[in-house]
């Protein structure tokens, strides 16, 4: 099992300072969303494209997406970038946006390795687009802490 921990950070130096820190984000206060299996590349990018209504290979070439920031060689946990452009999708998604998106994104093939179901799914999304809308208002960008 992975833990994929979705969190805010001002730039990419701030998120890779929790590379040199031992822990979890949580340990270093900041707004965090802790998640089980929703990796940072592949579920992510899959989320972006049904979210912006793009092909899975345009999300994957969006600025910043799935972009390893920390050392591959990183002991316990990699940081890794989240796009603006979904951050931006999310922040702005109303409530019927959210459960327009979370049935087909569970039936991708990650998800359903995961056992995530559309209700599951609509957690997922709920919870990341609290903290979408929480890192605009704060003038923010999203990352992940990945440990495998």
């Amino acid at each position: 099992m992975t833990l994929c921990d979705y969190f805010s950070a001002a730039d990419d130096q701030a998120a890779l300072a929790l590379a040199e820190r031992p822990g979890r984000p949580a340990e270093a206060v900041l707004d965090v969303v802790f998640l089980k299996n929703i990796d940072p590349v592949v579920a992510i990018a899959q989320l972006e494209a049904i979210l912006t209504e793009c092909t899975y290979e345009e999300a994957g070439r969006r600025p910043r997406s799935g972009q390893l920031l920390s050392s591959p060689e990183e002991e316990g946990h990699l940081i890794i970038s989240v796009t603006d452009s979904l951050a931006k999708a999310l922040a702005e998604a109303t409530r019927a946006d959210l459960e327009r998106v979370a049935e087909p994104w569970s039936m991708t093939a990650e998800l359903q390795q995961s056992k995530v179901d559309a209700f599951n799914a609509l957690d997922v999304l709920e919870a990341l687009a609290g903290l979408a809308q929480r890192a605009r208002a704060a003038d923010l960008h999203l990352y992940c802490c990945w440990s495998v």
